[in-house]
């Protein structure tokens, strides 16, 4: 089983939108998990503030709860995600074309969305 660590707009994604292979996964990618970093958390609970994302963060927060936590804190989850690939691997849950390629120059795999499919980017 190998975690997948979700960041931020990953999760209002996965919670907002209808992923057509997530039931097939393990048969398009592998044994994965995903897991929220308390990091991750405390950054929809302060889009819940914002009245623009508010119902996107309160979705991704009711989402959160079915999936399990991992403690990794720190100011920005972005910052926070790359310090983890750099020190242990592993693969990130991401839409932000900015965080992936940072992720894949430390080591790291991306897992993103892309037309309604959860797709592996090594």
């Amino acid at each position: 089983m190998v975690e997948v660590l979700c960041d931020t707009n990953f999760l209002i994604h996965l919670a907002t939108k209808r992923i057509k292979n997530i039931s097939n996964l393990e048969t398009d990618i592998g044994q994965i998990q995903f897991v929220v970093p308390e990091v991750v958390i405390t950054e929809l609970k302060k889009l819940s503030k914002n009245d623009e994302k508010k119902q996107e963060a309160l979705v991704a927060l009711d989402f959160c709860n079915k999936l399990n936590k991992i403690s990794l804190s720190g100011k920005f989850a972005d910052e926070v995600l790359i310090n983890h690939v750099t020190k242990h691997g592993g693969i990130i849950g991401t839409m932000d074309k900015e965080l992936k390629q940072k992720v894949k120059n430390a080591g790291g795999s991306i897992i993103s969305c892309s037309h309604d499919r959860i797709v592996l980017e090594s």
